[in-house]
């Protein structure tokens, strides 16, 4: 069983004497497991970073078999994050959440291709934490959870979106959430396409979000959890913004 792809490293840990045992998010196989023959070297310290992008090369004897990783680096972040905590935090929920919530071995095209453009904005693009945002919403969708942003639930208007039902996940204008607006949940217009995200506007979709990752995913999860890398990242975005 060999195959070839490119993948972004979510963990690695030392295995034995000089090897690790890696986690990889590949663009077409998934979430994936192998061993890194030398992969606890300082050789391959700075090759194997959270969110480093690599060529990976993947044998088992049998599909069902851990299997062992040949990696080539593409491209890492770190370097470009030291000294932006807000980054680096992102970039730990980022990982974290991969590994808690997609099942092992499933492809998620769409989902790695997100992933791959956030991981290479983070601390570079001046819009990070709304393209973070955007991310979670994704794994949302690509999970199964995803949230009706395109029309109002009520008149079935496709502008002026301005709440998110809590319970339904579905959007509402603002006329037609009237006197229970105040229990609905403020929906940012640029998740929608329309509107600027500032610091508010932000700090809103993460709120958003956090809402659907806690009562939908969660629940899903073995420890029926989130990592706690998530609420780490939104703290260090909120104190990053202030």
């Amino acid at each position: 069983m060999d195959w070839r792809d490119e993948g972004i490293l979510i963990a690695a840990r030392r295995h034995g004497e000089s090897a690790a045992i890696v986690e990889i998010f590949t663009a077409a196989h998934g979430r994936h497991a192998g061993v890194v023959r030398g992969g606890g070297s300082r050789r391959m310290a700075p090759v194997l970073q959270p969110g480093a992008t690599l060529g990976v090369e993947w044998s088992a004897r049998l599909e069902e078999h851990i299997g062992h990783f040949r990696v080539d680096p593409i491209g890492t972040p770190i370097a470009a994050l030291i000294g932006n905590g807000a980054a680096l935090a992102t970039l730990g929920a980022v990982a974290a959440l991969i590994a808690a919530a997609l099942p092992e071995r499933a492809a998620h095209p769409a989902l790695y291709a997100a992933s791959r453009d956030l991981v290479a904005a983070l601390g570079r693009e001046p819009d990070w934490p709304a393209r973070y945002a955007r991310w979670e919403l994704a794994l949302l969708t690509e999970l199964g959870f995803g949230l009706d942003l395109s029309a109002c639930a009520v008149t079935g208007a496709r502008t002026g979106l301005a709440f998110v039902s809590p319970r339904t996940g579905r959007a509402v204008t603002r006329e037609a959430a009237g006197d229970w607006a105040g229990r609905l949940l403020p929906l940012p217009g640029f998740l929608c396409g329309e509107g600027a995200a500032g610091p508010g506007e932000v700090a809103a979709a993460l709120a958003l979000t956090g809402h659907f990752l806690e009562t939908r995913l969660a629940p899903t999860l073995p420890r029926e959890a989130l990592p706690s890398a998530r609420a780490r990242a939104v703290a260090a975005i909120l104190r990053a913004a202030t």
